[in-house]
């Protein structure tokens, strides 16, 4: 049966907590402990931190997530990604800089993340980074890349399958949803398998289910999807 990728993000937004690390709970730790000093770059180590892996790994829940709780501290940070066409100007106000999809970027925005990083090791400024190659192999200008190389580095693993049906489990025994296992073995073969995805996935079947009053079957989830 062919997949359906929906490109779609999270309905909510990612945190710490609602990470399931399975194999990459070092990473987690790592963050756990990095954002346990909060807006005071005292307590943190300058040392940059940078995740790789594939797409669907969780590399941008955990940007997003360190985003969040930044946020939910008072403070703010910068953010560049690959879809940011005009990076502003490094702010000291930030508390630390955030850099996703880096294998990506474009000449502006290597010379962005570049300046961010200098200015960042100048104010004692926390940088995470994230791509889906090793640092090695990122096909970025020199300085950049040996910069995003230089501290902690994580490769991120996929989750297997009984993992994703694990999370998957645990989010619809959140929302006290039942999922049963022909329904679970229809979302994993017939829709994206990236994590990311099938999360919302379960937000638009909870949604749907509540506003037509009926159960979560594989007919529920083919209406929903011919009427969307």
């Amino acid at each position: 049966m062919k997949q359906i990728a929906l490109d779609i993000g999270l309905a909510t937004g990612p945190t710490l907590s609602s990470f399931f690390a399975g194999p990459n709970e070092a990473a987690l730790r790592h963050l756990q402990i990095w954002v346990a000093g909060g807006a005071n770059a005292a307590a943190r180590s300058p040392v940059p931190t940078y995740f790789f892996g594939s797409a669907g790994s969780g590399k941008t829940h955990l940007l997003k997530a360190v985003q969040e709780a930044f946020r939910e501290q008072g403070a703010s940070v910068g953010w560049l990604d690959a879809s940011v066409q005009q990076p502003p100007e490094f702010d000291e106000r930030w508390a630390a800089v955030l850099m996703d999809d880096v294998h990506f970027y474009n000449v502006v925005q290597q010379q962005a993340a570049f300046n961010w990083f200098i200015n960042a090791q100048t104010w004692q400024r926390g940088v995470l980074a994230a791509g889906e190659l090793p640092p090695a192999d990122l096909k970025l200008r020199d300085d950049l890349r040996t910069r995003l190389g230089w501290g902690h580095v994580f490769q991120l693993q996929l989750l297997s399958e009984p993992e994703r049906r694990a999370v998957l489990r645990q989010a619809a025994d959140a929302r006290g949803l039942f999922l049963s296992d022909e329904v679970m073995d229809f979302m994993l073969t017939r829709f994206s398998r990236d994590l990311g995805n099938l999360m919302e996935l379960l937000n638009l079947i909870d949604g749907y289910a509540l506003q037509t009053k009926r159960a979560i079957t594989i007919p529920l989830i083919k209406s929903m999807m011919d009427n969307t």
